[in-house]
């Protein structure tokens, strides 16, 4: 799968990764108008506001991006209602092409990892069959609890062609309380790097591996220590736009020939219909084509430092 990100990556031009992290204070009254005039003010309700709002901004941005990221504990809330709009999300995004990495931050040891993998990634038995559950193409993990973790992951991974994003330095301002904690001389995140690096070894696609990273761009300067610490590994960048990470600060993420990074940008793109740039050409019920233009401007700047 990680083949396949990077010849979207390439094919695009937009080393770019949509967030589908919806909250209902982000979606139109008129969406949700609709959704609630069919099932009323309920869970299902919230969750078919949810999954149209999802289908609308990716009919109108699958052209021109590589992939998309879905939070699931923004469909979680929403119980099971909730998390049949996130199947649904994955599918449709799936359908149009596009690679989903699915963001839900698993990490447990034995039995129960295997089973987060499986339901993310892999197939599940029952009786003489086996059936996908989500089927995200890649997704993102936690490992604090070490190898034990991650290696279940890893597993199906190598079954089923995917991949993994490892947390390794996060974007949000309290990450430093435990990812630079030094230790030996130097900040735990750099270890997490190395032993990305080493998992990753044994999973190589082309020109990277299946196990990638997570960097936040809000830390450029650790982000550049990462990038030879990690050389086969994608980095996948949070932290652009909203939390305060800028197009010049990604360059250390990105290899000499612009590939290596993909960045991720989550309200400022669904939601850029209320945001001061967009919101006085397009009316909330034109919030899909404010998410389009939206991503063309990403594109463009984060293209600008190449």
């Amino acid at each position: 799968m990680i083949n396949k990100l990077v010849n979207r990556i390439k094919e695009t031009n937009a080393p770019v990764v949509v967030g589908l992290d919806p909250t209902m204070v982000m979606i139109p009254e008129c969406v949700q108008k609709k959704a609630f005039e069919q099932y009323g003010e309920t869970l299902e309700g919230a969750a078919e506001a949810i999954w149209q709002f999802n289908k609308s901004i990716v009919d109108t941005t699958y052209d021109l991006i590589p992939a998309v990221k879905p939070q699931v504990a923004m469909y979680e809330q929403f119980g099971i209602p909730g998390m049949v709009a996130f199947k649904k999300t994955v599918d449709y995004c799936r359908e149009k092409g596009l690679v989903v990495i699915g963001d839900v931050k698993r990490g447990d040891i034995g039995s129960t990892s295997a089973a987060y993998a499986t339901a993310h990634l892999g197939r599940v038995k029952v009786g003489n069959n086996s059936f996908y559950g989500f089927n995200e193409d890649f997704a993102t993990v936690n490992p604090y609890l070490g190898s034990d973790g991650i290696n279940p992951f890893l597993d199906v991974c190598k079954e089923e062609k995917k991949g993994i994003f490892v947390l390794v330095k996060t974007s949000n301002p309290s990450s430093g309380e435990f990812q630079d904690r030094i230790a030996d001389g130097r900040p735990l995140y750099e270890y997490v790097g190395e032993q990305v690096d080493r998992w990753g070894s044994e999973l190589m696609g082309n020109s990277y591996s299946y196990v990638g990273a997570v960097v936040g761009a809000t830390y450029p300067e650790m982000g550049k220590v990462l990038r030879k610490v990690m050389p086969k590994a994608y980095i996948l960048v949070p932290g652009y736009g909203a939390q305060g990470g800028t197009a010049e600060g990604l360059k250390p993420y990105f290899n000499e020939d612009g590939l290596g990074a993909v960045v991720n940008s989550s309200r400022g793109i669904i939601a850029a219909y209320k945001s001061e740039k967009y919101r006085e050409r397009f009316a909330p019920e034109n919030f899909a084509d404010a998410s389009r233009q939206a991503v063309i401007d990403m594109i463009e700047d984060i293209n600008s430092i190449f």
